[in-house]
Formats: structure tokens, C-alpha cells, sequence
């Protein structure tokens, strides 16, 4: 397994995930869970659902295994890319002329003064989709190289961006800093790309491109594009059930307290981290590696990786899921309370949290189980799978939110998570998952989680003391 690889990736993606908790640890210092803070979340919501679908895999593990298997590259690699943007940039530009309707889709439960408010915003965050498609076509194309430092660091600037916009305008009023961030988010879009451009070049693959758009013409790849097609759209709905759940719980959580999207924001930056630095980074490392081992029939190779992958995911998103159920409430007032983000509003933000924490082992294992779906051009199964899930987690949220608020919207995603998770290793094979697990680690597993979790409960109990 490459663990040089995955470590570095990791690194990267630890960094840029650090930079955001900083930046999320300003945004609560200025605005707290307040109307203008609900406002941004809601306005950034749509492109940051995006980025992460796109940014996170499901673009790549549609686009790497036609890539490989095709036999004009370069042109297959364009076409797409102008395919999207064309299609990307209409569509934005229809957005900034018409924000009101999308941005009501986006919170139903608002009146329409404060959708009137919110639009512009969602005009000016919308073009950060164009941007971030960019950054990831030039991403897919690095990893094809096994190069993944560059994008995994890069989000840092999107962040470093916002975070020298929040500086600027900290003691502003908290409109001014709402605004302030949105042009951020299209300023950290253009550097992501600058970077991305800049190691294109050193690796020399300027000139796949370039040689694709000449001979563009020249080359019959309409096969391959029907191909890539047929995988795209599943692709991207089997790879993105979180994120497509956590869509739906924003707009329900408008029906909720005021406060309450931030709540599902500032949990989820939590849990979103060791879930990147962890189950992604390890995923995005082995996918180019188990396309290629499969296209060229080395299957041994290919579930030697998923046999060394799963029990490093075991060990260590079990010991971050315990962290993040058990140290909650230490986490969030280390990071969030401050400002004008109050006592009350960690209490909320944990129990959100908490139930985030739940779903943090399936979803990780779910996307280690799922390159082999992706990698063998199964990505219909995937989507099926993927819609078992979203039904499950939208169902529970209509029904735990009346009970538990925005922390019943989190348990329900990660009941689908659960779900995502069985079906998956039930479509990738059963009897491979019990091979998995028939092993003394299982049992090295087990001991670790009990004494790492009564260790844990009690480090809980002094830290709350000693900060209440």
C-alpha cells in the first residue's frame, strides 16, 4: 500500500482543514449563529455541496477510468473539460441574473425579506462552482501521475483567502463581513487554480492538453465520450449521498430555531476533518492505483491494498469517532467559544456533533469498499446503493427533527451512513469482508475501543470541569 503517498496526501489535507477551522473559529468570533451567519452558510451552500462532490472524488472516479482507458487522452481530457465549463458557465450566469429562486430552494422555511437579502450572495458565492470544476479536471489529471500534494494543500488558499477577509473586516458589522467572505471564496477559487496550473506545467501535462485541443478534430473519441457519460451521472450520485444529505438538512434546519443551520456548519467542519484526512486521502491515493490493477486484471493486488486500507481505517477513524462523541463539548468550546458565539450555542453545536460522530466509521469504510465499484465501471450499482442511503437519512430527518432539532437532522445522516456502508460491502462482496475481518486484528481492535474509550470518558470529565 502506499503510505507515503496517502501520508502526504494527508498532510495536505490536514493543513488545509486546520486553515479552515481557523477561519471557521473567526466566523464565529464576528458573526456567532446569527442571522447573517445563516445567511452566508445558506448563500455558500450550493458551491461548497459541489466543490465537495466534485473536489472529493466523484468527478475523478467518473472521469480516471475512462481517462485510462482511453486511447486519445488528450482530446478525451479536453472535450470533457469544455463540455462542463461551457455548461457551468451558462449556468452561472443564469444565477447571478435570477439568485431569489435558488436561493428559496435553498432555505423553504425563510420569508421573503430575508431570501431577498440572501440572493446576492448567492449570485457572487455561485461562481466559486466554475472555479472549483477547474481545480479539479487539472487535480484528476495530476492524479493520474500520482500526484496529490498540490491538491490536497491547495484548499488552504480558499481558506487563507476568507481568513484575510475576516481580518479586514472583523469589527465591521456582520453584513459587511458576509459580504466580505463571498468575494473571498472567488479570490481563493483563482489561486486554487494558479497552483494547480503551475504544477500542470512542471509535469509537463500543459501539452496533453494543448496536443488534445489540436488534434481535437482529427480523433474519433464520440465512444468514449458516450462512455464517460453513461458513468458520470451515477458516479457522481454514488459518491455523494453525505453531501447531498447535508444539502437537504440545511434547507430543513431553516424550519428550525435561528442558529440552527450554523449549528449542522460548525459540527460538520468537525467531523468533516479526520473523515479528509483519514478515509479521503486514503482513498484518493489507492483509486488510480486499483483502476489500474483491475484494468490489467491484477486483482490480487488490487484487495491486498483494501485488506491494509480497511484496518488502517479501523483503527483510526474508530479512535477519532470515539474522540469526537466523548470530547465534544472540550472541542467545540477549544474552537468556537468566543465572541459573540456563547455558552448556549456550544451546548447545541456538541449535541449536533455527537450524532455527526456516529456516522464517522461507516462513511469512512464506505468510501474504501466503493473504488472497487468505481475502478470496475460499476457506477450504477454505486448510485443504487447511494439512494437506499439518502432515502433512509431524509426519512429519519423529517422524523428525528421534530424530537431532537438539528441534532436529530446529523443522527439521521448517520443512520445512512450505516446503511450506505452494509450495502456497499454487500454489492463488493460479502464473503470478502468476513475474510477482512477474520483476523487477530479484529480483536486488537476491539480492546483498543474499550480502553481507549474509558480512557477518553474520564479525560472528559476533568477537561469540563476544568473549563466550566
Amino acid at each position: 500500500m502506499r503510505l507515503k503517498s496517502i501520508f502526504t496526501n494527508s498532510f495536505g489535507i490536514l493543513l488545509s482543514r486546520v486553515t479552515g477551522l481557523g477561519r471557521d473559529v473567526l466566523m464565529a468570533s464576528a458573526m456567532g449563529a446569527s442571522m447573517w451567519s445563516d445567511m452566508f452558510f445558506v448563500a455558500f451552500k450550493l458551491p461548497n455541496l459541489f466543490r465537495r462532490i466534485f473536489a472529493e472524488g466523484a468527478f475523478t472516479q467518473a472521469f480516471m477510468p475512462s481517462f485510462v482507458a482511453s486511447k486519445h487522452k488528450g482530446v478525451f481530457a479536453t472535450a470533457i473539460f469544455l463540455r462542463f465549463l461551457l455548461f457551468l458557465m451558462a449556468f452561472s450566469l443564469l444565477i447571478t441574473f435570477f439568485p431569489e429562486p435558488i436561493t428559496k430552494l435553498l432555505a423553504w422555511g425563510w420569508g421573503e425579506e430575508l431570501i431577498g437579502k440572501t440572493a446576492p450572495m448567492t449570485a457572487i458565492n455561485f461562481w466559486y462552482l466554475d472555479l472549483i470544476f477547474i481545480v479539479t479536471f487539472l487535480a484528476t489529471l495530476l492524479q493520474y501521475k500520482e500526484h496529490f500534494a498540490t491538491t490536497a494543500m491547495s484548499t488552504a488558499l480558499l481558506n487563507i483567502s476568507m481568513i484575510t477577509a475576516l481580518y479586514i473586516y472583523m469589527k465591521d458589522d456582520p453584513k459587511t463581513v458576509a459580504y466580505a467572505l463571498s468575494f473571498a471564496v472567488l479570490i481563493g477559487g483563482g489561486l486554487q487554480i494558479i497552483a494547480h496550473l503551475a504544477t500542470l506545467h512542471n509535469f509537463k501535462l500543459h501539452k496533453l492538453l494543448l496536443g488534445g485541443w489540436k488534434y481535437r478534430k482529427a480523433k474519433d473519441i464520440e465512444a468514449e465520450k458516450k462512455h464517460f457519460g453513461s458513468l458520470f451521472l451515477p458516479g457522481i450520485l454514488g459518491n455523494s449521498t453525505p453531501q447531498i444529505s447535508a444539502f437537504i438538512d440545511t434547507i430543513l434546519a431553516t424550519f428550525l430555531m435561528t442558529g440552527s443551520v450554523s449549528y449542522l456548519f460548525y459540527a460538520n467542519r468537525v467531523f468533516q476533518l479526520p473523515l479528509a484526512i483519514i478515509a479521503i486521502a486514503t482513498a484518493t491515493v489507492l483509486f488510480p492505483t486499483v483502476s489500474k490493477a483491475l484494468k490489467n486484471g491484477q486483482e490480487d493486488i488490487a484487495y491486498k491494498n483494501l485488506n491494509q486500507a480497511f484496518w488502517l481505517l479501523a483503527f483510526l477513524l474508530g479512535a477519532a469517532m470515539l474522540g469526537g462523541i466523548l470530547l465534544a463539548e472540550p472541542i467545540v468550546w477549544l474552537l468556537f467559544e468566543r465572541g459573540k458565539f456563547t455558552t448556549m450555542q456550544t451546548y447545541e453545536t456538541v449535541k449536533v456533533l455527537q450524532m455527526y460522530m456516529v456516522g464517522l466509521l461507516p462513511f469512512g469504510l464506505a468510501k474504501l469498499f466503493s473504488l472497487f465499484l468505481y475502478a470496475s465501471h460499476q457506477h450504477k450499482k454505486a448510485a443504487k446503493i447511494a439512494i437506499y442511503a439518502l432515502i433512509t437519512s431524509v426519512s429519519m430527518s423529517l422524523i428525528l427533527m421534530q424530537f431532537m432539532g438539528a441534532s436529530g437532522l446529523a443522527l439521521a445522516g448517520s443512520i445512512g451512513g450505516w446503511v450506505l456502508f452494509a450495502f456497499t460491502v454487500k454489492e463488493v462482496g460479502t464473503n470478502r469482508f468476513f475474510e477482512i475481518i477474520k483476523s487477530k486484528k479484529l480483536f486488537y481492535f476491539i480492546v483498543m475501543i474499550l480502553l481507549f474509550g474509558l480512557s477518553l470518558y474520564f479525560i472528559n470529565i476533568w477537561l469540563v470541569n476544568l473549563i466550566r
